[in-house]
């Protein structure tokens, strides 16, 4: 691999990692206190999961902006895509801010909507450049879209 994409996949994975280590400094100082009181439904998976599934896709999701980055600037639609990227990369992170840092639960689910939205107009604009990297993406939209749900029964049962 040319040094440049050596690079370019190190700034792409770690930049993704950044966006969880974000929303964790959120995250962790709510799951000891509020989150426990809150009534959760039965499918909620333990709390020991989330940090490895989190940190899997975050891994995911830069190699999967690599595989885009690494096609260049002038290649139609690039640019586009990792736009894209880094917007639903932000919302990521706003959703831990207001879901653990704010305990927002509704608005948190209305930001997911918008989260889901903004992957899978990622993932779909990755696809026109990189197969690869729009298979990458998948885990990510079908976890969020269970933490969507997640969410949705969290708020309807508090």
């Amino acid at each position: 691999m040319k040094t440049r994409n050596v690079i370019k996949f190190f700034v792409a994975v770690v930049v993704s990692q950044l966006a969880g280590a974000v929303g964790a400094l959120f995250t962790v100082s709510s799951v000891s206190t509020w989150y426990t009181e809150l009534t959760k439904p039965a499918f909620t998976p333990p709390g020991w999961i989330f940090g490895p599934v989190w940190t899997m896709l975050y891994l995911l999701m830069g190699v999967a902006a690599f595989l885009v980055w690494k096609e260049g600037w002038s290649r139609n639609g690039v640019r586009l895509a990792l736009g894209l990227f880094l917007l639903q990369l932000a919302l990521n992170a706003l959703w831990s801010v207001i879901f653990f840092g704010r305990n927002f639960v509704g608005w948190a689910f209305i930001e997911i909507i918008l989260l889901w939205l903004a992957i899978l107009s990622t993932a779909l604009s990755f696809r026109r450049i990189s197969r690869t990297a729009f298979w990458l993406m998948l885990p990510y939209l079908l976890w969020v879209s269970f933490a969507g749900y997640l969410n949705i029964s969290i708020w309807l049962l508090n």
